[in-house]
C-alpha cells in the first residue's frame, strides 16, 4: 500500500537555497526543515553569506534550517559552526564527515555537540562512518546524520543496509536522527518512510509531486500515458500510411 502525504512517518525537508522557493515551499504545513550546502549557495547566487542567512531565518524562524561551514581547516570549521549556531535556535551546523584532506571531524563534532551546537554531519556513506558519527553525536545537543543515499545509488551501490544500520544506531539514542540526503525521486520518500528514517531531504520539484502518493493505481496510470501519447501525436501531426496502403506495400 502505497502510503498519502498525510500518513507518512518521515518529517520531510527541501533541499535548496534560493530564498523565494524556501519561502514557498514553507507555506505547505507539511515541510519540517530546509537543508543548504556550499554547491546550492553558488547556484542560487549567493554571495553575502551572513546576511542571506539571517535573512532566511528571519523568513522561516519555526523550522530546521541547515547551513555548511565552508572552511577546510578544522579550527575554523569549529569557529564557523558556533558563528552559524548563532544565527537562530533553529538552527543546524552542518559539519562534513572529513576535510578534503581526508582528516575525520568526528572529534570536533563532539565537542560541539556537547557545548550545545545543533550539528547536522553530512557526507555520511558508509556505516563505518555512520558509526562514528552517532557515537560522537550520541548524548549532546539534538543532531542530525546525513546518509547520501541517491549518490550511492548513482554508482551501484546497495544504500539500503547502510541507511537500515544509520536507522538502528540513531534510535538507540535520545538525540540523533536520520536524513536520507541526496534525494532522486518521489519513491525515495517512500522508501525512506518505510525504512523508519526520521527526514527525508529532496528538492523541491521532488516534494512538490507527493500530494499524488496513492491517488492512482497502476493501471490508471497506463490509461493515462496512452492517451498521452495519442493525444501528442495528433498534435504533433505525425502521420503514417492508411491500412489499405500498408497492406499493399506488403
Amino acid at each position: 500500500m502505497v502510503p498519502r502525504l498525510e500518513s507518512l512517518k518521515v518529517k520531510l525537508f527541501t533541499d535548496g537555497a534560493d530564498k523565494a522557493q524556501i519561502v514557498a515551499m514553507a507555506r505547505n504545513a507539511w515541510i519540517s526543515g530546509f537543508t543548504t550546502n556550499p554547491s546550492l549557495l553558488k547556484k542560487a547566487g549567493v554571495t553575502d553569506y551572513v546576511a542571506y542567512a539571517r535573512e532566511l531565518v528571519a523568513a522561516v524562524p519555526d523550522r530546521h534550517i541547515s547551513f555548511e561551514v565552508i572552511s577546510d581547516d578544522i579550527p575554523e570549521m569549529v569557529a564557523q559552526a558556533r558563528l552559524i549556531s548563532s544565527w537562530g535556535k533553529n538552527v543546524y551546523a552542518k559539519i562534513p564527515v572529513s576535510t578534503t584532506r581526508g582528516e575525520p571531524m568526528f572529534d570536533a563534532v563532539r565537542t560541539l555537540s556537547r557545548d550545545g551546537i545543533k550539528i547536522n554531519m553530512t557526507a555520511i556513506f558508509t556505516s563505518e562512518q555512520v558509526a562514528e558519527a552517532v557515537t560522537a553525536l550520541e548524548g549532546g545537543a539534538p543532531a542530525c546524520v546525513s546518509v547520501f543515499a541517491g549518490r550511492l545509488g548513482d554508482v551501484g551501490i546497495d544504500y539500503r543496509p547502510i541507511v537500515a544500520d544509520a536507522v538502528a544506531r540513531a534510535r538507540a539514542t535520545q538525540n540523533v536522527e536520520i536524513i536520507w540526503a541526496s534525494t532522486r525521486e518521489v519513491f525515495n520518500v517512500v522508501e525512506a518512510h518505510d525504512m523508519g528514517c526520521h527526514i527525508i531531504t529532496a528538492p523541491a520539484d521532488v516534494l512538490n509531486k507527493l500530494p499524488g502518493l496513492g491517488t492512482q493505481t497502476g493501471a490508471e496510470l497506463a490509461l493515462g500515458a496512452v492517451k498521452a501519447f495519442r493525444d501528442d501525436a495528433l498534435a504533433a501531426g505525425i502521420t503514417l500510411p492508411p491500412s489499405d496502403k500498408l497492406h499493399a506495400a506488403e
